[in-house]
């Protein structure tokens, strides 16, 4: 099943980010941090004040397990449980047709946060093997923060949220996965010299001021 879409997503993907990338391609900055880092928060803000369409790898994975007739909708389901990664071809999929939805939509809104992905090394071959020539990175914005800030955030999060991985066994997996899969991608970047890094333990002003800095910095 993951084979034949993959098969259908290289057909199609030359489509239509292929004609609206004649005229501009997708300007992408990828968002990492750990679970509770605070991506989602200041994505917001990044939105607010510069005008990037957010996309969060997590939230389009959940409202495609939630959407009604979804043929990956309980894989995905088991995958989030888990605390495991979704496979690759899924995640690039619904990122694809989020972007081009949204240049289809509005021509100008080619800016991209890209949020929660590329998560493991997985991720990254597969978003290079699609997506290489059809949108550009620009560069990474790496929300540092310790693993007990992270899990405390969630924890509270967890008690309005309705997510199912706010809990700590969850999120103890998650962390795990974190280190082990999407820090050495950072790590990957950071020899490229594409990673800007920001304490994300402090407050949300106090981070969104470092944010407002780098991006003023990168135009």
């Amino acid at each position: 099943m993951i084979g034949r879409l993959f098969g259908n997503l290289s057909q199609k993907v030359p489509s239509l980010l292929y004609r609206v990338s004649l005229v501009m391609k997708p300007q992408v900055v990828f968002v990492l941090g750990g679970p509770g880092a605070g991506k989602g928060t200041q994505c917001s803000k990044i939105v607010e004040s510069y005008g990037y369409t957010h996309l969060s790898a997590g939230d389009l994975l959940r409202e495609e397990r939630a959407r009604e007739g979804s043929e990956f909708g309980q894989l995905i389901a088991n995958y989030i449980k888990e605390g495991k990664i979704v496979p690759v071809e899924i995640t690039i999929n619904l990122l694809r047709k989020a972007m081009e939805a949204t240049m289809k939509e509005n021509e100008n809104k080619f800016r991209f946060l890209i949020d929660g992905f590329p998560r493991n090394e997985d991720n990254l071959q597969g978003w290079n093997s699609v997506m290489d020539g059809k949108a550009d990175v620009k560069f990474v914005l790496f929300f540092d923060c310790s693993n007990e800030v992270c899990i405390n955030r969630c924890l509270e999060r967890g008690k309005s949220s309705g997510r199912t991985d706010d809990n700590r066994e969850s999120l103890e997996k998650r962390i795990q996965t974190y280190l082990q899969s999407t820090r050495p991608i950072i790590d990957l970047y950071e020899k490229q010299g594409k990673v800007r890094t920001i304490d994300a333990s402090r407050s949300v002003d106090e981070v969104f001021a470092d944010v407002k800095a780098i991006l003023d910095k990168e135009g």
